[in-house]
């Protein structure tokens, strides 16, 4: 065996023996228990949310959604005071994303905590901030 092939296996048997060796430990077997960020569930948002909503302009205004969820997708129905339609997002654990399929597209971008949503959205390039609040848990 050459030098090469002496290092690597040695290589190969000290990531080996740590593995076996955290995993046998109590901190590793919680370490081992905890999910991976990736395999989080995202928090339920399905349900009716009204939005209090800052616009560019500095003016208030009350937008509704009603959200459907299916995993990680979210459909649902976007109804503001001149305009409604339906809407697509996702949500990623805590943060949501959704666009309105209206005449004047809306892009609400988030985070959730419990039955709150605090965020920014865009409407036609400008920036407009919102506070969300579900009012029911079922559209």
């Amino acid at each position: 065996m050459n030098f090469f092939e002496r290092r690597t296996l040695i290589r190969f048997a000290f990531v080996l023996l740590c593995g076996v060796v955290a995993g046998a430990s109590p901190a590793g077997r919680a370490l081992a228990q905890e999910p991976m960020p990736s395999q989080q569930q995202p928090d339920n948002v399905q349900g009716t949310w009204e939005i209090e909503a800052k616009n560019y302009n500095g003016s208030f205004d009350t937008k509704s959604v009603q959200l459907k969820q299916d995993g990680n997708n979210l459909t649902g129905h976007f109804k503001g005071p001149n305009q409604s339609g339906g809407l697509e997002g996702t949500i990623n654990i805590h943060h949501i994303v959704f666009r309105t399929k209206t005449r004047h597209p809306l892009t609400f971008r988030g985070k959730v905590t419990g039955d709150t949503i605090d965020g920014f959205f865009n409407i036609e390039g400008k920036r407009g901030e919102f506070h969300a609040v579900r009012t029911s848990p079922n559209p």
